[in-house]
């Protein structure tokens, strides 16, 4: 998917890119290529790849869900800012939120969101363990998103202590969700959450498939979770 591909497709979906846009999305794969030479952000380097995996396939969950009726978003584990900055750079009114284990990536978003002069973003270095239990974050969310992070059961604990009650986890999947939403029924009913929507399709080109999951938070997380870093990993809640 080259760059003009993917303003067509963003239109098809509803999403007129300004010129502002467009060129955010330019400089943020441009700035993913050069950092990527210093450190492992992606293995997908090429500019139809970029495109069409991470910036494309990101905003497809804005296709099912609804970012003009939130305002505050958390990230869990964007490594490279997936998916939550090109969502951001599609919706500019969203907060968004992101936290990740490693600090070289830290150091790459905050570059990221100055050369790209994004404003109401923050990157903060954490285990996601901690950071669900740090009570200036816990609960605080209208909306938690998560990309190919760690499999539905472990990423719930990860996840739903951030979402406020009456807020939404969103999370991304591949064609593997199915099987991961099994295994996880007993961790979202524990951890406080509820199977709102479920979506199947394909990403464009390659038609690889796409499931997105969208929780409700119905209830309070009860106050151990999320357990200690390592642990949600080891034993999840099954």
């Amino acid at each position: 998917m080259n760059e003009q591909q993917f303003i067509e497709a963003l239109k098809n979906k509803g999403i007129e890119l300004s010129d502002q846009q467009i060129a955010q999305f330019k400089k943020y794969f441009e700035l993913l290529v050069e950092w990527n030479e210093k450190m492992n952000l992606t293995a997908i380097t090429d500019v139809e790849g970029v495109y069409l995996k991470h910036f494309y396939d990101s905003i497809s969950a804005s296709f099912y869900f609804d970012f003009t009726k939130v305002q505050s978003v958390c990230d869990v584990g964007a490594g490279a800012g997936f998916p939550s900055l090109p969502i951001k750079i599609c919706f500019p009114h969203l907060h968004v939120t992101i936290v990740d284990s490693l600090n070289k990536r830290i150091t790459f978003l905050n570059h990221l969101s100055e050369q790209l002069q994004l404003d109401h973003v923050e990157f903060v270095h954490a285990r996601a363990e901690e950071f669900g239990q740090n009570a200036s974050y816990r609960e605080k969310f209208e909306v938690v998103t998560a990309r190919a992070v760690a499999r539905l059961a472990v990423l719930s604990e990860l996840c739903f202590p951030l979402v406020k009650q009456g807020g939404y986890f969103v999370a991304l999947k591949a064609a593997a969700g199915p099987e991961e939403l099994k295994d996880a029924k007993k961790a979202i009913t524990t951890l406080g959450g509820s199977l709102k929507e479920e979506f199947a399709y394909t990403l464009p080109i390659e038609e690889s498939e796409r499931t997105l999951y969208v929780f409700d938070k119905v209830k309070q997380t009860p106050k151990k979770y999320p357990r200690k870093p390592g642990v949600p990993n080891k034993t999840p809640i099954v």
